[in-house]
């Protein structure tokens, strides 16, 4: 009985599972492994690290000028829907106030 098509057929089989599943941890965001177990993929080092705390702060300030913009138009948009009168209402009062 001659074992090389069992062998290479198993060896064919093993290689094309690992690629497999190499394939679905790429597509899935998994880091990948070395042969001994080590990660490949995220490396963190010091730098990666401050990237990630400067990016992170302007994160916050971007959604704190968000925040600003959007009770600004707030605002924009009910002096837009409000009536005039009461508009100039308003405005005689704060003049009022001014005075």
């Amino acid at each position: 009985m001659n074992a090389a098509p069992l062998i290479v057929t198993i060896t064919a089989i093993c290689t094309a599972g690992w690629a497999f599943t190499t394939w679905l941890r790429i597509k899935n965001g998994y880091p990948l492994d070395g042969s001994w177990g080590q990660a490949l993929y995220p490396k963190t080092s010091d730098e990666t690290t401050e990237r990630v705390r400067l990016l992170s702060q302007e994160n916050a300030q971007l959604r704190a000028e968000l925040g600003s913009i959007k009770d600004r138009l707030a605002n924009v948009e009910r002096i837009v829907t409000d009536s005039s009168h009461a508009l100039d209402r308003e405005i005689e009062q704060l003049r009022g106030r001014a005075n």
